[in-house]
């Protein structure tokens, strides 16, 4: 077999099966696969989806829910040239017909259950296990045994969330994400002995490209969940199943607030990875309370960096807990004016990279490649500010600091002054229209007890200026949210907007 440059993901999976062959690599249910076994999975996926027709750099959609057989038609995706193209599973009508259609995706790996969604002249082959599955026909395929990838080729097209306008498609190729993976190995401190749960979606950059292909690549056994299930969760961890998890705040709000959070045998945990969204600085607190021998990891990125850009660590915690950290291994950052000159340290700009993780653009779209990519550096659409130490803390989206009156707000401060009190379950600031003060500070709550809009503002002006605090409060049960926790203050704004 001739196979391309050594900085593929496929090549990364091949060093670890032959290193060790007979450790378990994976588990999903009932099942399970060695290093070995799931090495030689991925060369049959290879050559099955050559069979269909498909070459080398043809887009391959995958529209389907966490399970083994998504991995391996990933990184048979991966081995076999093609260019994978992860589909949010809650995607429906347009939104899913804009990624099938504008990726331009020539087959679409899909769940049975969510088929039926896609557009009527998509090409479709069953992914989950059936009489007709993928996995079902590996076995009936001799393994690929051609050319593999180059490190320049694209491995896959990331969409962004699309929290604030159409999604665009980064253009990862192998050698970026390969980048990407050794800079969480090393800012994340995965090991071989290590058992991880992956329990956020798996199309989703940071749970596949941050967590579960590095752990591959250092011979870790991983634990592919369906969904971040809190019961079962506590189970595999007082089992000894799982030692670490990585899950949005949303989740991690969701855990610790759960009836037996306090009560639960949870020191099998030794490493907690939070990200996606900005960790309230209350319920981080409360986290360490609880499991003070916990090793907390603060990860933040966007996709189109592979995803991971800065990490705080464990030892850099403390007096830190509302920053983001250092770059990591692969990454420079830093923060600049609306001129693209970087502003001195403790001052808020916008945050650009320059890094080999990068994406080589958007796919289709010249233009928002020409706007993002600007002077050699990435720009972000995050606030920043960076200290003497070099650590960064995101103050805000740009989109999401609120102009009240003429004096810019950042939503975040506010949300953290929100989640000290203790009726508060989750909080989103916004700025809605006001005809006096251009926006209107407003916050979005979800309570876990009796409050009222009253005790709620008054409880914010006692933690900040007046100004800052909310001149609104809304009640609702539940926030707008992606899959990857991400609160969608778009769909809040254009919600109460209206109102």
């Amino acid at each position: 077999m001739r196979h391309g440059h050594g900085s593929t993901v496929d090549a990364m999976l091949r060093r670890s099966a032959r290193r060790t062959p007979t450790r378990v690599a994976v588990e999903y249910g009932a099942r399970s696969w060695t290093y070995g076994e799931l090495d030689d999975a991925v060369s049959r996926a290879a050559a099955l989806l050559l069979a269909e027709g498909l070459a080398p750099g043809d887009r391959v959609g995958a529209y389907g829910h966490n399970s083994d057989a998504y991995l391996i038609a990933f990184l048979g995706c991966a081995r076999a040239g093609l260019v994978h193209v992860p589909v949010n599973h809650h995607l429906t009508g347009d939104d899913l017909a804009y990624v099938v259609g504008q990726s331009g995706s020539a087959l679409v790996l899909a769940d049975p259950g969510l088929a039926g969604q896609l557009p009527p002249d998509a090409r479709v082959l069953p992914l989950r296990d059936r009489d007709d599955s993928f996995l079902t026909r590996l076995a009936a395929t001799p393994p690929y045994d051609g050319p593999g990838p180059s490190a320049e080729d694209l491995a896959q097209l990331l969409y962004t969330s699309g929290t604030t306008a159409l999604p665009k498609g980064a253009m990862m190729t192998h050698r970026a994400l390969v980048h990407e993976y050794l800079s969480a190995i090393t800012a994340l401190d995965l090991r071989p002995g290590d058992r991880p749960a992956h329990a956020l979606p798996l199309y989703h950059s940071a749970q596949l490209h941050v967590f579960l292909l590095p752990c591959l690549a250092v011979g870790a056994t991983n634990v592919i969940l369906d969904a971040p299930d809190g019961d079962l969760l506590f189970d595999l961890i007082e089992a000894g199943r799982v030692d670490s998890l990585f899950a949005p705040p949303t989740v991690w709000i969701a855990l610790a607030n759960r009836h037996d959070f306090a009560t639960r045998d949870l020191g099998g945990l030794r490493k907690a990875y939070y990200g996606a969204s900005i960790m309230p600085v209350p319920v981080l607190e409360r986290l360490r309370a609880r499991l003070p021998d916990l090793a907390l990891y603060n990860c933040f990125g966007q996709s189109e960096i592979g995803p991971l850009a800065t990490v705080l660590g464990p030892a850099e915690h403390e007096g830190r807990l509302d920053s983001c950290g250092r770059p990591v291994l692969f990454v420079e950052a830093r923060v600049v004016d609306e001129r693209g000159e970087e502003v001195p340290d403790g001052t808020t700009g916008e945050i650009v990279y320059r890094s080999p993780q990068l994406c080589e653009g958007y796919w289709g779209k010249p233009e928002e490649t020409e706007e993002a990519f600007r002077d050699g550096w990435f720009h972000s659409g995050d606030l920043a500010v960076r200290d003497a130490d070099g650590c960064f803390t995101i103050v805000d989206r740009v989109k999401d600091v609120i102009n009240s009156g003429g004096v810019l707000v950042a939503s975040r401060q506010v949300e953290d002054a929100l989640y000290t009190h203790e009726a508060v379950a989750e909080a989103a600031v916004i700025g809605l229209p006001d005809e006096r003060w251009i926006e209107a500070v407003t916050a979005v709550v979800v309570p876990r007890g009796e409050v009222t809009e009253e005790q709620l503002i008054a409880h914010v002006r006692e933690k900040l200026p007046s100004f800052k605090a909310p001149k609104r409060i809304l009640f609702v049960t539940a926030l707008p949210r992606n899959a990857s926790g991400k609160i969608l203050k778009r769909d809040l704004r254009d919600r109460f907007g209206r109102t």
